[in-house]
């Protein structure tokens, strides 16, 4: 009678699930296998994604620029094609570093020599606009005191600053480091000073309530505080160091990418102009690069949720 009943009752009622039998040991492995090759095929669409959106505009801006430049040398016949440009880089850089005499050296010994008067340049910048922008930021006496002067002298132009060098240094190469210290000092002081003012006034509040030195505020709580803005102004002004530099050079002669430039038109060799106009833009855009990575480096951003 129980059985009839039981019989009866699980008839009456829905069917129970079947549940599914464990998985053997043998397919275990595949289901994990297949499970991470799905996964693997998912995260691959994305990536692949990212990389043709980080590639692929790079190098169509670059076909366009090429483009336009083929379409010019067609329509120009004195302008040199893209290819003829290839082929006389590759003849140039064979030998970048050739010596035939003081006005006829090759395309590295020019860098060189730019590179030198920028790095003089910048450094005695950085060595003067930074600390004076410390001291701008942090005392109002002495921001009150320069600012109508860097608002003054900041808007001009970078060649009208080479005549002074030439009248007080009596040669081309001081004149060319002075027009790149006086131009690339500004992107400093400002933005460390801007950098110092941010500082926030409870940090400043628990340094005098501690009774620290000026010392010990400037190592433990300006600088650190101060970096980051600090190195985004010794970013713009390498920028502008390397751009003050070729214009410099063009009026000064001597030695220099800038002067090579000048020498080339001199010549009618446009070709060589065209390459040197890349190679400074390239010069330029890792001096830039550099920097930028090292600003990344110090500079601490907040990644919570």
């Amino acid at each position: 009678m129980s059985a009839v009943f039981e019989s009866v009752t699980h008839g009456a009622g829905s069917a129970p699930a079947a549940t599914p039998a464990p998985a053997s040991a043998q397919d275990r492995p595949r289901r994990s296998e297949r499970l991470a090759n799905q996964g693997y095929r998912i995260g691959a669409r994305p990536r692949g994604r990212a990389f043709l959106l980080a590639v692929l505009p790079p190098l169509l801006g670059l076909a366009l620029l090429v483009l336009v430049w083929q379409i010019i040398s067609v329509k120009n016949s004195t302008f040199p094609s893209p290819l003829v440009t290839w082929q006389e880089a590759v003849r140039l850089f064979a030998d970048p570093f050739y010596s035939k005499g003081p006005n006829d050296q090759g395309i590295g010994w020019n860098i060189l020599a730019s590179l030198k008067r920028v790095a003089v340049g910048f450094g005695l910048a950085a060595a003067v606009g930074i600390p004076l922008g410390f001291m701008i930021g942090r005392f109002k006496f002495l921001a009150g005191m320069f600012n109508p002067v860097i608002s003054l002298l900041k808007p001009v132009s970078p060649l009208a600053w080479l005549p002074i060098g030439l009248l007080v240094f009596k040669a081309a190469d001081p004149a060319a480091i002075w027009s790149i210290f006086i131009c690339s000092i500004w992107p400093m002081i400002i933005n460390t000073a801007i950098g110092v003012q941010r500082v926030p006034q409870d940090y400043m509040n628990v340094a005098r309530v501690l009774n620290l030195s000026e010392w010990k505020i400037f190592t433990k709580i300006l600088l650190p505080s101060v970096l980051p803005y600090m190195l985004t102004g010794v970013r713009l002004s390498i920028g502008t160091a390397w751009l003050v530099i070729v214009a410099a050079e063009m009026l000064t002669g001597g030695v220099g990418i800038g002067f090579w430039v000048w020498d080339e038109w001199n010549n009618l060799n446009v070709p060589h102009i065209i390459i040197a106009i890349v190679t400074i833009g390239v010069v330029g855009l890792l001096l830039e690069q550099a920097l930028v990575a090292l600003a990344k480096a110090f500079t601490y951003e907040d990644t919570g949720a």
